[in-house]
């Protein structure tokens, strides 16, 4: 398959990766939320002619309800979802009704329950028609809605305004569920995207004493998420319930500081546990009159530090309740001396530019150099220490000596080192060159470097041997090496052969293919881990460049792999992608010589961690750089038999800034325990037990091959649909599959793990492309991993009045209500987005009439379109302005809180148009049948035949 005019490698159209609309999107109908009022009465005024437009883009569908927005296959949003009883009561958690006291009790009350529908105010339908005979759409979302940041802690009551003497109450008795439980029938109440948007079941915790805490002493889901909100007290009931019980963990939610506002603890004064070493966290209790903590993780009694109550600078005592780290789950502190083995390292930049033919052909080389160049000033360098070295690659390497500025008659020299077995240094004082001193010396290199290869025919490339050196260079002081290859390397260490054969694609043979050609990439990534070297690698082949060997480096560094098949400088929309994200990359704030450890309370153990690192130790993971665009996922088992009603986890990352400041950011999360299976299954959050098992399908695909990933993925969706059938659905339930409300979506997700390019059943699928998918599906943050399994299908020429707009209380652009991923969602006449996030594909359908055209594109007839790679042009009119907008929105990470540099490819496709551009924006439609794979009802219905087996 290829997008055409690409000319992409493999005849294979890139994938792409990453977003999904706002997350929790406010714009997303809940499950059964309540109708936000109609589009006039929220303030937002159409003008007239917009809704005639609209009415004519529809063509000649007069029925009501026939719109792609339009309620269709029993997913009424008004309806009684999950099959949960409807009841009036007041919305209480995301827009959650708060269950019957007497019903349902709790800890210390009634606390919000998941899964619960609201009821629909009558006369509020949601999004109305604006005129007669324009397809009707389905229930908005409720307004509100929780934003995402931290809940399920009021109950708690450890904070501000406790005295230092107050001592913890006796544990209290649980006299209820944690989450009610509510069955639903998966063949007869289908699963709706929309579900997707809402946040995890609540963490319920017990009282523990009379205060109540920040609002954010709760860990925030954006930071860690559990794939159980309550955990199993004993070994037994955790293998009993067959649920995953695992960490998804993300330091980071976002590129840049300012964008991720968590708490400084500057004064240096860090309260330890003398035993288990847990930093002090919200979920401790103060004893003695406040003199001594005890540690929630391990019991130990510790004393608390005589500096933790006074303010040095001011000369004053301070109330401790103020104190960042009592307040607030996820904290940095600035560290003292002895968390320095040796002074802070500056940041530190080599570039291993590939100088081939293929390179200089396709303008990779003039690109990045010219990239770099105009992103001088995003590399952090507020503490004037960074460091710059380049090298350059074909069969030979070139060495760059940049002067500093203050030189006379300084010019960069050259030199040439042809000894590939053993390449030397020639001056390596004069190889990395601060950026402040040197930045007239660089600017000058970078604006020549592309004119000293101009006409370079060596088709060579000894990128192993570079980055021998390259190491070599750096590791006395550690930093990054930023590798960008358009070419195989074909000599020298590291030397890799042409060992592709389409024969064996989508054979039980072609998990070879995913395998390391060499034993090379892997130990000298582990080399490179012990002297604080990471390394990223950006991949440009229009040909073979085994991705599943070069993708080691990567992988044990905490680096990342960015894969570009067909990319050619000579397509704007590849040069501006290309330009846009390396720039990004450059700018971010990188840890630097980082350690990541997690600790937990007695009886529970790390067991095994998941991500771009390596594992130094059984429970130390060790990152010389530690990117802001990737998350973690560990295993944790229990050992012993749990008897306090809280467990506690602790995740703390020891790094350097990009400025030199030694840092520790720690993230703690409370969960309740439980003797009861139902609470266990009531609790289970479905997209981070999605994200677990996408990182054990990946390495098991890695160890075992692909079939035996989608095994692993489908018999552990059957294993789960029995043990609910067998355990807590009483063993009978007629024609049905029963599975708790808030694991509905489960089903479509192990699908579309299943049929995602990195697993997918295919002989169209070359292995650089499968390698470079399984990449991202074991480091994607959670919401755009969730994007990248499950699309994001909208309709755009019927969207609501208030879509492609800013919500006039928050000013952000709202986005369309999401579609399940099925062609029977398409209308002819329609304009829909599908969107993966590393790929947009707009598609037109084959009846669009032409003033959605010619409004949208510009053209008054589907034969002037341009199909494939580009983007939407700017007019002068309400319709374009908004569709863009829902485009650009719909790339918007900061808005979810994960940090990522991709900027999607936009592909326009015509229903009628290139046959192979139509195939490859099909294959994101989870819930059809293609290539090999079932479609939704199938997959149902197979599921259905295992589990009554």
């Amino acid at each position: 398959m290829a997008a055409p005019n690409d000319g992409g490698y493999g005849q294979y159209p890139p994938q792409q990766y990453g977003e999904q609309s706002e997350y929790p999107d406010p714009s997303a109908q809940g499950y059964g939320g309540t109708a936000s009022p109609p589009p006039q009465a929220a303030g937002h005024h159409a003008p007239d002619h917009g809704k005639k437009k609209k009415r004519a883009y529809a063509a000649g569908a007069f029925d009501v309800a026939a719109g792609g927005n339009a309620a269709v296959g029993g997913q009424l949003p008004g309806a009684g979802q999950f099959g949960a009883p409807q009841q009036p009561a007041a919305p209480a958690y995301g827009g959650y009704p708060q269950p019957d006291a007497a019903q349902v009790p709790a800890y210390g009350g009634a606390q919000p329950q998941y899964g619960v529908p609201q009821p629909v105010t009558p006369g509020v339908g949601g999004y109305q028609a604006p005129e007669p005979y324009y397809p009707s759409t389905g229930g908005a979302p409720a307004p509100g809605g929780v934003t995402g940041i931290t809940s399920g802690f009021s109950s708690m009551q450890l904070g501000a305004g406790a005295g230092p003497g107050v001592q913890q109450l006796p544990p209290q008795v649980r006299p209820g569920p944690l989450n009610q439980l509510y069955p639903t029938d998966l063949l007869n109440q289908p699963f709706n995207v929309s579900e997707l948007d809402l946040p995890p079941p609540p963490i319920v915790l017990p009282p523990n004493t009379s205060v109540t805490p920040s609002p954010d002493a709760n860990c925030a889901p954006k930071y860690v998420r559990s794939t159980l909100n309550a955990v199993p007290t004993t070994h037994s009931l955790l293998k009993k319930s067959k649920l995953p019980f695992a960490l998804v963990i993300q330091p980071y939610a976002a590129l840049h500081d300012l964008d991720d506002p968590v708490p400084i603890v500057q004064d240096q004064v860090i309260s330890r546990c003398r035993r288990c070493r847990s930093y002090i966290n919200p979920f401790v209790t103060f004893l003695d009159h406040g003199h001594r903590w005890r540690c929630n993780m391990c019991n130990l009694t510790n004393d608390v530090p005589q500096a933790f109550d006074w303010d040095a600078a001011a000369q004053k005592s301070v109330d401790r309740w103020q104190r960042a780290e009592l307040n607030h789950a996820v904290v940095e502190f600035v560290a003292p001396q002895e968390y320095m083995v040796r002074p802070p390292q500056p940041l530190v930049y080599l570039f291993l530019f590939d100088v081939s033919y293929a390179s200089v052909s396709t303008g990779l080389l003039a690109t990045s150099a010219r990239t770099i160049l105009d992103s001088l000033n995003r590399i952090p360098n507020a503490d004037r220490r960074t460091r710059l070295g380049f090298i350059a690659v074909d069969s030979s390497l070139h060495y760059f000596a940049v002067p500093k500025d203050d030189e006379e008659n300084g010019e960069t020299s050259m030199l040439v080192v042809s000894d590939l077995d053993e390449p030397f240094l020639p001056v390596p004082q004069e190889l990395l060159v601060p950026l402040t001193e040197s930045r007239a010396s660089i600017e000058n290199f970078l604006t020549k470097l592309p004119e000293m290869f101009v006409n370079n025919q060596n088709n060579g490339s000894c990128m192993g041997s570079a980055l021998r050196a390259g190491h070599k260079l750096i590791s006395p002081l550690g930093g990054k090496i930023v590798v960008l290859s358009a070419s195989l390397p074909n000599v020298g260490y590291g030397k890799l052969e042409m060992r592709e054969d389409k024969k064996l694609l989508g054979t039980s043979k072609e998990s070879a293919l995913l395998q390391t050609a060499s034993g090379f990439y892997k130990s000298f990534a582990v080399e490179c881990s012990k002297n604080q070297v990471s390394i990223d690698m950006f991949l440009f082949s229009s040909q073979y460049q085994d991705v599943a060997s070069l993708s080691n480096l990567p992988r044990y560094t905490g680096g990342q792999t960015w894969f570009y098949p067909g990319w050619n400088a000579g397509r704007a929309e590849d040069a501006i992608k290309f330009a846009s994200e390396f720039s990004d990359y450059l700018s971010s704030e990188i840890g630097l010589e980082a350690v990541l450890r997690v600790r937990a309370t007695s009886g529970l153990r790390m067991n095994t961690f998941y991500g771009n690192f390596f594992n130094r130790s059984s429970d130390l993971c060790a990152f010389p750089a530690f990117p802001r665009d990737q998350c973690y996922v560990v295993e944790v088992a229990i050992d012993e038999n749990l008897s306090k009603n809280l467990v506690c986890m602790q995740t703390a990352v020891l790094h350097t800034t990009c400025n030199g400041e030694r840092r520790i950011r720690v993230m703690t999360l409370a969960l309740p325990t439980t003797t009861n299976l139902a609470d266990v299954y009531a609790s289970a959050d479905q997209c981070a037990i999605t994200t677990y098992y996408s990182h054990k399908a990946v390495e098991r695909a890695l160890s075992n091959g692909l079939d035996s990933a989608r095994d692993l993925v489908q018999s552990k969706l059957t294993e789960l649909l029995q043990t609910f059938k067998k355990e807590l659905a009483g063993g009978s339930m007629g024609g049905g599959l029963q599975f708790p409300s808030n694991l509905r979506g489960l089903p479509a997700l192990f699908l579309g793990l299943i049929k995602n390019v990195g697993l997918r059943k295919s002989a169209q699928i070359p292995s650089d492309l499968r390698s470079a998918a399984l990449c991202l599906l074991s480091t994607l943050p959670l919401p755009l991993l969730i994007q990248y399994i499950y699309p994001r299908l909208y309709s755009l020429h019927d969207m609501p009045d208030n879509a492609g707009i800013p919500d006039p209380e928050t000013s952000q652009i709202v986005l369309p209500p999401p579609l399940n991923l099925s062609s029977e969602r398409f209308m002819s006449y329609g304009l829909y987005l599908i969107d993966d996030g590393q790929t947009q594909f707009l598609w037109v359908g084959r009846d669009a009439v032409p003033q959605l055209l010619f409004d949208v594109f510009g053209v008054e007839d589907r034969t002037q379109l341009h199909v494939g790679k580009g983007a939407l042009p700017e007019l002068e009119n309400d319709f374009n302005e908004r569709v863009r907008a829902v485009i650009q929105k719909s790339r918007d990470y900061k808005s979810r809180g994960v940090g990522s540099i991709i900027v999607p490819h936009l592909y326009i496709v015509r229903e009628d148009g290139e046959p192979s551009l139509k195939l490859w924006a099909q294959t994101l439609l989870v819930e059809d049948r293609a290539d090999q794979g079932m479609s939704f009802q199938q997959w149902m219905g197979s599921l259905r035949e295992k589990v009554s087996a």
